[in-house]
């Protein structure tokens, strides 16, 4: 078997510790600790105003100016008599409306009336340090779900996670959950670190949280999976890392982080990395440390989210390997200017295992455990499937510049709070279909009655049913049903499970979505052959209904990233259109000859 040798993702361990930080940080940081949660605007909330009177404004007064302003002032509470402090629901034209209002003399301010929610912010003393985690909105994501019961499994050199011969577990992993792993470099179910990227990389996806010490981490309520690959030089091999890549999926992982690259394609690692995503698993890699346009294996194999890192300021990291396999962005550091550009997290000394310290470092090492933590968050908060993860990831980032996608940043920045509200939205399967249902009754109230074909006879038969729901959500359980089938029926497995419109992932593989699968293309082709074929037309008319139906969806829900766009903004215009023209197709094949009986 050809043997690789493979190499930690971080950069190359110039890596600046910083011993004894902990105790320091804890001392003189604890006083300007901020509280655990602090109120922040997100929103206005459609359609209201408040308005503030000088006090002693009566109810009366404010009743006699209301017509003049086309409002309905209410007290906003039975304490609010004094002040005269009012609300008003159902404005059609708040700025309207607010500029009249603000003109009175007896009014001391007039605005929107804002959504306003606690966002947590953790009480650990080195928390402030950590510009990573406010860079991809975690105060906010924290208020919508922890990764609890989602199991992370961490390839790396270990976690310094138990108490075992000289091995310690370091303080700010305390409190955090384990399940067994196995350490595949020593042949033995301690899988612990003797190198200190490992537990750095652990601390950053379930570094114990809102502890009073050290640190936080981003999914701190997940569970992790040590499983040792890299030895305490770094290195490994494929065969290890492939062996362990089916463990994890195997036991119950639900998430692989793989903070490792280098060597060349290996057939055994692709094999691992599919084998785990046909299991349910999302595996996230990082891209390399080569400052190059070349994706890292196993970053760059089919089924694995690659990503490249940024610094403080946002920008590309230096270090940063990119390019057409990317997938994301998160933060990695970026050391030039000092520590407090690098990733602060509680690991072991290198010198010494079972010596803890805080130290920064930089890498898409510590780039992949951000997104690997917001992947198991979204599990935690429903989602179901690695594409349902995938969507939301990408749905979530930041774009850059407001492209769509690139070969640097991939579908954008992770965003933890903006993907989470993705999936909150109704990244569920069952939605487009919901849609497509909705449509079809708009569908049939625009044909004429004598146009309209019978709802038993026509709209029930499996030749209209089929089309529809394949387009929909697709035959979902064939993935459980054939989990861990290879090759060509393999693929064909993944495809049907799959929404047609999605099966441009099997076909063409990662990247920006293939804006010809997400449009009317395939609904007015196959509509050809049915002109003159009318046994055809029930079958095409369900087709064009659920093309409709998820285009539809795909633009409410937040319109993934379109290939070939100039800009992201037109993916929205460009469903909406389609999703008409879908529409046109399906009352074309759904209409009832007048003339027949």
């Amino acid at each position: 078997m050809r043997m690789v040798r493979w190499t930690l993702g971080g950069a190359a361990l110039a890596l600046a510790v910083t011993a004894g930080l902990a105790c320091k940080s804890a001392e003189s940081e604890a006083a300007a600790s901020p509280p655990p949660a602090s109120l922040e605007a997100v929103d206005a909330v459609p359609h209201a105003i408040v308005v503030d009177f000088k006090d002693g404004t009566t109810p009366a007064e404010f009743d006699a100016w209301e017509s003049d302003w086309g409002v309905d002032l209410e007290l906003n509470s039975v304490e609010s008599a004094d002040e005269a402090l009012t609300v008003a629901v159902g404005v059609d034209d708040v700025e309207g409306v607010l500029a009249k209002i603000r003109q009175h003399p007896s009014v001391e301010s007039a605005e929107p009336l804002m959504e306003v929610r606690a966002s947590f912010t953790p009480n650990d003393p080195s928390y402030t340090r950590q510009w990573n985690l406010r860079m991809i909105d975690m105060p906010k994501a924290w208020e919508r779900g922890r990764g609890k019961g989602v199991v992370v499994a961490v390839l790396d050199t270990g976690i310094a996670y138990e108490d075992h011969e000289d091995f310690k577990q370091v303080p700010d992993l305390q409190g955090v959950k384990f399940v067994p792993g196995y350490d595949f470099v020593n042949d033995d179910e301690h899988a612990n670190d003797d190198h200190g990227h490992g537990t750095h990389v652990a601390g950053t996806i379930a570094q114990a949280t809102n502890n009073g010490e050290g640190v936080a981490g981003v999914a701190f309520e997940a569970t992790l999976m040590p499983v040792k690959v890299l030895n305490h030089f770094g290195g490994g091999n494929t065969a290890d890392i492939a062996d362990a890549i089916r463990f994890a999926a195997d036991k119950g992982a639900n998430v692989i982080n793989l903070s490792l690259g280098g060597g060349g394609y290996s057939q055994v690692m692709a094999s691992a990395v599919e084998y785990a995503r046909k299991k349910g698993v999302t595996v996230v890699a990082a891209a390399g440390n080569g400052g190059r346009a070349q994706v890292e294996f196993p970053a760059a194999y089919p089924g694995a989210v690659a990503v490249s890192a940024v610094g403080p300021d946002g920008a590309l990291a230096p270090y940063s390997s990119y390019g057409k396999e990317l997938d994301i962005a998160a933060p990695g550091g970026d050391k030039r200017r000092g520590d407090e550009g690098g990733i602060l997290q509680n690991t072991i000394d290198p010198r010494d295992p079972s010596r803890a310290v805080y130290a920064s470092y930089q890498g898409t090492s510590m780039a992949t455990p951000h997104v690997a933590a917001v992947a198991a968050m979204l599990y935690g908060a429903g989602a179901k499937t690695p594409d349902e993860v995938e969507k939301a990831l990408y749905a979530g980032a930041a774009k850059v510049a407001d492209q769509a996608w690139t070969e640097q940043y991939g579908h954008g920045l992770l965003n933890a709070e903006a993907s989470l509200a993705s999936l909150g939205g109704g990244m569920s399967r069952w939605p487009p279909l919901y849609w497509a249902l909705a449509l079809l009754a708009f569908v049939l109230l625009t044909l004429r009655g004598r146009e309209r074909p019978g709802y038993l006879n026509a709209l029930l038969r499996p030749a209209f049913l089929v089309p529809l729901v394949l387009s929909t959500v697709g035959v979902y359980f064939v993935r459980v049903w054939f989990a861990g089938t290879d090759g060509v029926a393999g693929q064909v497995t993944q495809m049907i499970s799959l929404p047609i419109p999605d099966w441009e992932r099997i076909i063409f593989g990662r990247g920006a979505v293939n804006p010809l699968f997400y449009s009317a293309l395939i609904p007015i082709i196959v509509s050809l052959p049915a002109i003159g074929w009318k046994g055809l037309r029930p079958a095409v008319g369900g087709l064009a209904l659920g093309f409709a139906g998820f285009l539809a969806y795909s633009a409410w829900a937040g319109a993934p990233a379109l290939s070939w766009m100039p800009f992201a903004f037109l993916a929205k215009p460009w469903l909406g259109i389609n999703t008409v023209i879908c529409l046109v197709v399906a009352r074309a094949m759904l209409k009832k000859d007048e003339a027949a009986p």
